[in-house]
């Protein structure tokens, strides 16, 4: 893998899980973190950064400063982290202090520790050979499979064809698939493999598959709404439509998440994109939560009032410099367009020492923005007449600064941040296989890390390498041995068999109107649904009392099988033999034959109530919709 040596370094060092039992990971966490927090990470650490050095993480110390490295692993005797802390040292670190003995020699441990017990190991500067794979469900087979194998882990058995269509067309269209849809499935020429590629091709380039994406990443980007009002206005903003054009077309990702932090439309491709910021009506901390995720993989509200308690590489430094750079954006009413300032946005904050800082647009990797306007001169007094040269066009009604502080943090993570295309991945991988290989998806930190991280990094260099198409992800995904696994009880995180997935509300609603021989869609069950049932990737499923009371007495759901002319249980009680009709029901709602139990107990349900047929056929229907089965992806 190209990233693989700096994997292994890091696994090797104890900054990744692998090392958390070790001696350096003992000594890290048990003391040498801590020194260096107190005394070192002000002037070296995300916000200084003086002489390109930071001494917040290992990871950061392991890279080194303008100077080279500064930890030889192994031998602190050549190591400057170590050297420099001496009484006679010239340079002396901490300037004007002096660490004890014990401190300097809880260093020194720590450097001694990361050679391991047979002394100073030869640094990796190449990985193994690179293993070649052919497409991204080879790869994902290639990785999971060797893990499987090293911790004797035995794969659940592969889905039969029909439960393997009904999981795909749930995760692509949204929905079940119709009868017809089985049936053409199923006698279609051409081995197992061709079968499903030419499905999954034909359903990544449908339009309910842009719809699904549209309504997860609405969600995943803006939450769910709670009022039929909002929904009204994601969708006469423009908003929806543009997430489905850009799935539709298969746009860059990282050109969607720029036109999502530019907010500033330039023609159709883009209109509607500025509702990601418009909505959230100038409060740039709400702002600045919702980016974070989408280019980071993290969530920082944690860290507005501190340095994160748990994840030390995220400083209140960085919360704080995300708000600045979207604090000079202003919402033009009327328009749906967010403005920018071209002057202001400056702003100060306090940690909890009451020490107070300025809040400079300071990248998770370090990288602090220059302002470029902070420093530009402005001719003569500062007038409006005169600051109107610091814009594009001053008449227009939202006007663009010539340098734009929103604009030029958009470049900086869509262009060269690793961490975009890791988000993505893992939270498409999250949609498809039930969990991330980092879990929960928005916890992408050094201390939470993937379960599988080669894996992770090949997808996520794959992604970028291949212009960040979202399509090329799924499809190998969906085609991988590891997607069609049956659901099994094997070790959480190894993905050697299908877990518990609840369908969303989006999938419920319109499954249950295709089961039942209608259309998907009906606005009006997917909003009730979704009002019962909002979670998108729950962390673990667990049915709500409010849940359960919907599924028993939900009126939407009453009237989707209210007996009466042309009904489906008036279809279905028309069948004559009880037999068939039990069969019928079952193919209709779970796409199956029902076992020799399942007849038997059903028959005999309907048999009981002869004489109210259609009554009787509509309780079976409401049994089997609201049946484990049919709640839980397959």
């Amino acid at each position: 893998m190209r990233r693989l040596a700096s994997i292994l370094i890091a696994c090797w060092a104890g900054y990744l899980p692998a090392g958390e039992g070790s001696e350096a990971s003992a000594l890290w966490s048990g003391g040498v973190q801590r020194l260096l927090d107190v005394h070192c990470v002000k002037c070296h650490g995300p916000i200084e950064r003086k002489s390109g050095l930071e001494l917040d993480t290992p990871e950061a110390i392991w890279k080194g400063g303008y100077d080279g490295a500064v930890v030889v692993p192994g031998v602190p005797e050549q190591s400057r982290l170590y050297t420099y802390l001496a009484p006679d040292s010239d340079p002396h670190m901490p300037p004007r202090k002096q660490l004890t003995e014990a401190e300097q020699e809880t260093i020194r441990a720590w450097i001694v520790a990361l050679g391991g017990e047979e002394g100073s190991p030869e640094r990796v500067e190449e990985s193994e050979p690179e293993r070649a794979f052919a497409s991204v469900e080879e790869a994902i087979d290639g990785f999971l499979s060797e893990t499987w194998a090293a911790r004797g882990i035995e794969p659940a058995p592969d889905l039969d064809d029909r439960t393997w269509l009904r999981r795909v067309y749930l995760d692509l269209a949204g929905r079940i698939p119709r009868g017809d849809e089985v049936e053409a499935f199923m006698a279609a020429p051409g081995t197992v493999a061709e079968k499903r590629a030419e499905r999954v091709d034909r359903l990544l380039g449908s339009d309910e598959h842009a719809v699904r994406l549209r309504e997860l990443w609405d969600v995943f980007l803006m939450g769910r709404v709670r009022r039929e009002s909002h929904e009204v206005r994601r969708r006469d903003r423009g908003w929806w439509a543009y997430l489905e054009r850009a799935f539709r077309e298969d746009r860059p990702w990282n050109d969607v998440v720029r036109e999502l932090l530019v907010a500033r439309s330039s023609g159709e491709e883009d209109r509607g994109a500025s509702w990601f910021l418009f909505e959230r009506r100038n409060d740039h901390q709400a702002i600045a939560e919702a980016v974070s995720p989408v280019v980071y993989g993290v969530r920082i509200d944690c860290a507005q009032c501190h340095d994160h308690a748990l994840a030390r590489e995220i400083k209140q430094a960085h919360y704080w410099g995300l708000v600045a750079a979207f604090a000079r954006s202003r919402n033009v009413e009327g328009t749906g367009d967010v403005g920018e300032s071209a002057v202001g946005g400056h702003a100060n904050f306090t940690n909890l020492e009451k020490e107070s800082q300025p809040a400079r647009v300071v990248l998770l990797d370090g990288r602090v923005l220059d302002d470029a306007l902070d420093d530009a001169p402005v001719e003569g007094d500062t007038t409006g007449e005169d600051r109107d040269a610091l814009y594009v066009d001053p008449e227009a009604k939202v006007r663009v600064p010539k340098h734009s502080r929103r604009a030029t943090f958009a470049e900086a993570v869509t262009r060269d941040n690793p961490r975009l295309a890791r988000a993505m991945v893992n939270r498409l991988w999250a949609v498809l296989f039930g969990r991330g290989i980092v879990q929960p998806v928005d916890e992408m930190t050094e201390r939470n890390v993937p379960g599988h991280p080669e894996l992770l990094e090949w997808l996520a260099e794959d992604f970028a390498g291949n212009g960040y198409r979202v399509r090329r992800v799924i499809r190998g995904m969906v085609l991988s041995r590891a997607y069609g696994l049956a659901r099994a009880d094997v070790p959480e995180g190894t993905f050697a068999g299908a877990g518990e997935r609840p369908l969303t509300a989006e999938q419920l609603a319109r499954s249950w109107r295709v089961a039942l021989g209608l259309s998907p869609e009906d606005d009006a069950l997917r909003r009730a649904v979704a009002a019962a049932m909002p979670d998108v990737l729950p962390e673990m499923y667990a049915a709500s009392y409010q849940q359960a009371q919907f599924l028993s007495h939900a009126p939407e759901l009453e009237a989707l099988l209210e007996p009466g002319p042309g009904s489906a249980a008036e279809r279905l009680a028309a069948v004559p033999e009880v037999a068939v009709r039990v069969r019928e029901a079952f193919l209709w709602v779970h796409g199956r034959e029902p076992d020799a139990e399942e007849a038997a107990g059903a028959a005999a349900f309907l048999l009981g109530r002869e004489d109210r047929p259609e009554t009787a056929t509509r309780d079976l229907l409401w049994a089997l919709l609201n049946s484990a089965e049919f709640l839980v992806m397959p």
